[in-house]
This record gives C-alpha cells, structure tokens and sequence, in this order.
C-alpha cells in the first residue's frame, strides 16, 4: 500500500489525472418528474440537482452536512444533499424546495415562514422549510426525538423546544430561529 500512495503522490505531482469511473444511467424522479441522466458515480445528489439540472432552490452551504441548508427530500426523509451521491437515489422520489407547492399556491410551511417572517436574508431557507414539512410527517407518524416526552405527538401540542430540537440539523446564520419556530409551530397547530 505505501508503494501504491507514492506512486499516487508522484503522478499527481507531475499533473497526471486520476483514473475516474465512467459516467453511469440513472433515473432521478424529482419533484414528480422522471429526469434520465448520465453521470459520474462520484456527483452528489446537490450537485445533481443545482448543477445538472438546474433546480437552484436547495443550497449548497457548507458542503460537510453541518448546516442543513442543502436538506432535501427523498422518499419523504430529510437528507442533506450534499453528503449523499446522486446514484445512490436511482429511481426513488426526491423533493425540493421546488416541488413543494407553486407561486400562486405555496405549501402551507412556506406560508407559514413568510406570514412569520422565518427568514432574512433567505439561504437557508429552502433546507429549513423542507426540515420542517419533514418535521411535521415524523410527528404525524408519531416519532420520538430527544426531547419528546408523554402526549408531546398528540395533534397541536408539539412544543417550541421539541421543534428547536427536531430542527437542530438546520442552521440559519441571521439568527431567524425565533420565528422559524413560530413559522412551525403555527402550521402545527393549523393540522391539529
């Protein structure tokens, strides 16, 4: 193994490139619609998403999975984006911040964070509004967090810290948590 990283070491310092796996089919259902790809092994379901296709609503921030702001759906789990390769998600149903409602009819948690103000400057928001519709069908299927305790998944009496917890993945750098909060916990309160 050290013979093989040195000789590694040395082509990469006289500029050879790296042997790649070619690109592979894929089929990537994405806000309803089948999009057929062909693409390395090694992209990222993010880039994926926002460089090959265009859909520019999920954002990539920290690129390591700590901010949440690439938090997208698939199969109606929050993942974040940019830690999982696009391949891996072949012919499963994945949502983005896109395909959660329409201009004119916006899903209720995006209503929600603009009745509430759940935002300023708007980066993180895509990831956080996913994170929360994802928060409300854990509830509903009546999963525990950390926090959760007795009759915390009864409809309506979901609690501001049980929601920080189950939002803690998302970050906001402006500090929105306030009324990210009270953008949830209204629309918590509106299904119960």
């Amino acid at each position: 193994m050290p013979d093989d990283d040195q000789n590694l070491s040395e082509q990469r310092a006289q500029g050879a490139t790296l042997p790649c796996a070619p690109p592979q089919p894929l089929t990537l259902r994405i806000n309803g619609v089948e999009h057929n790809l062909t693409i390395e092994p090694r992209v990222t379901l993010l880039d994926a998403l926002r460089e090959v296709l265009g859909l520019t609503g999920t954002k990539k921030g920290c690129d390591r999975g700590q901010c949440g702001a690439c938090t997208v759906l698939v199969d109606g789990q929050r993942i974040n984006s940019c830690l999982t390769l696009a391949i891996m998600h072949d012919g499963r149903e994945i949502t983005t911040v896109e395909g959660l409602g329409t201009e004119g009819l916006p899903h209720p948690m995006q209503q929600a964070f603009m009745d509430c103000d759940g935002f300023q400057c708007g980066y993180c928001t895509p990831g956080q509004v996913c994170s929360a519709v994802a928060l409300l069908d854990e509830v509903k299927a009546r999963q525990a967090s950390m926090l959760t305790e007795g009759d915390q998944l009864a409809p309506g009496a979901l609690s501001e810290d049980e929601i920080r917890e189950r939002m803690s993945g998302n970050l906001c750098r402006c500090g929105a948590y306030p009324n990210i909060v009270k953008a949830v916990h209204s629309v918590v309160l509106r299904q119960a």
